[in-house]
């Protein structure tokens, strides 16, 4: 269904279209600014978070990463990954010398439903991937709790039988005000 509109069919005479069309130019512009992780710094890195009855469990995929380069710290509830991708290659070839380096560095935080004691962390890296395991204090564990669902619309529960709720009033001769 199209709605009429005061402006005539040309999309430059809506000025909605015209703004609309020039923020998606915007966003482009900057995405096609934006460093790339081949070729320069190191963006925010790929994480994974899987949650089971006893641990939270957390990969974070950091490619061409040294182990001595990341920092892995827990600050109240979150666990915070920093670390530092340095990157160098030469290239010797027919009468060219190239050199290239590139820096980038990263920081991810991960919110837990829980302040975790750093004695119950664990943290392993190969291959480019960290892997973290925080377990959860026993009071965390998931209880499945069920919960009642009544009939009716809400304004009739609330309304009924509660002291919000308006009760007719009985006169001395039997009859409701």
């Amino acid at each position: 269904m199209r709605f009429p509109t005061l402006w005539s069919g040309s999309e430059t005479a809506d000025p909605f279209r015209m703004m609309r069309r020039e923020i998606d130019e915007l966003f482009s512009d900057f995405a096609q600014r934006m460093p790339i992780a081949e070729g320069g710094g190191l963006q925010v890195p790929a994480i994974n978070v899987a949650e089971t009855d006893g641990q939270i469990e957390i990969t974070a995929e950091l490619p061409g990463v040294d182990q001595k380069d990341i920092k892995l710290s827990i600050e109240g509830k979150r666990v915070v990954l920093t670390g530092e991708k340095k990157q160098e290659s030469k290239k010797d070839e027919k009468g060219w010398h190239v050199m290239e380096r590139s820096y980038g560095s990263f920081r991810r935080a991960i919110d837990l439903p829980f302040e975790p004691p750093a004695d119950t962390v664990e943290a392993s890296f190969e291959n480019g991937v960290l892997y973290l395991s925080v377990k959860k204090p026993p009071a965390v564990k998931q209880q499945e709790k069920t919960i009642e669902i009544k009939a009716g619309s809400p304004k009739a529960q609330i309304g009924s039988g509660q002291s919000g709720g308006q009760q007719p009033q009985q006169k001395q001769g039997g009859k409701a005000a």
